[in-house]
């Protein structure tokens, strides 16, 4: 390394404030070997010729781009090395990681857009799915209603990576489930009962398509399955009956688990 006056080259810190690298990585390239200043002051100082400064700036081009220091130093160290190779090469692994994030970036759209909407589906595949009664603005109605709670948002997690094939599973799931409660109701399965109790349980499974339901949730599910006009109206317009009848399989198949149904919580 040759002396300097005072005058000549750059120091670390203009180079820093020139090229937008931090003081310690112009140290650190020193040290490996990478970019090393040509001159020194008779103080010591480390100056940085313009034959140094064009080093760097190829340098920073090359770790914008992602290439390693390794192949970085290879590749300006190398007179015979495929510079116009390691570029291609390095402008495909770019062109895969903007694919990566498109990709991302739609899933979180999806995501931001099923917090604020839930259902993903316009209103004729609703009708179509749910059937002609379905109401296309209940979704809204229960963001309006519970978007500040932890289930909207496990809610709105599952509806993002759901279309019209995943929610028509979903739909078909209930429907069955649906018609199970009826027949079961119908052939005097008892509150308490084997029978009754897996019904409790696949309940839980097909809810799971909205959120994760503990066994406290399902008994306020089932109260209010019996209590709201509207989850009333649905159930005993499947049997007369089958809203009390299923909160009372709810609340046995809780005590069965040491829950007291008067006094469960959503939780």
């Amino acid at each position: 390394m040759s002396d300097a006056t005072a005058t000549d080259g750059l120091t670390v810190g203009q180079v820093s404030a020139r090229l937008g690298v931090t003081v310690r990585a112009l140290h650190h390239w020193d040290e490996i070997g990478l970019a090393r200043p040509s001159l020194r002051t008779a103080a010591g100082y480390r100056l940085y010729t313009a034959g140094d400064l064009e080093r760097l700036h190829r340098i920073v081009v090359y770790r914008e781009i992602g290439l390693g220091l390794d192949r970085i130093g290879a590749i300006l160290d190398d007179s015979t090395a495929d510079v116009a190779g390691a570029l291609r090469a390095q402008r495909t692994q770019v062109a895969e990681r903007i694919e990566r994030l498109q990709r991302l970036g739609a899933g979180l759209d999806r995501m931001i857009e099923a917090h604020e909407r839930g259902l993903l589906l316009t209103a004729e595949q609703q009708a179509a799915i749910f059937g002609p009664r379905w109401n296309p603005g209940s979704p809204a109605e229960a963001r309006k209603r519970y978007g500040d709670t932890r289930q909207w948002q496990q809610y709105a997690e599952l509806s993002a990576a759901r279309g019209p094939e995943e929610w028509q599973a979903v739909a078909d799931a209930v429907a069955a489930l649906d018609r199970a409660l009826g027949d079961a109701m119908d052939s005097g399965v008892a509150p308490g009962s084997p029978e009754a109790g897996q019904l409790v349980e696949r309940h839980r499974e097909v809810f799971a398509s909205y959120f994760p339901l503990t066994r406290r949730m399902q008994v306020c599910l089932g109260r209010m399955y019996e209590a709201d006009r509207g989850f009333a109206a649905h159930y005993d317009g499947i049997r007369p009956g089958l809203a009390a009848w299923f909160r009372r399989i709810v609340d046995a198949s809780a005590r069965a688990h040491g829950i007291d149904p008067d006094t469960a919580t959503w939780q």
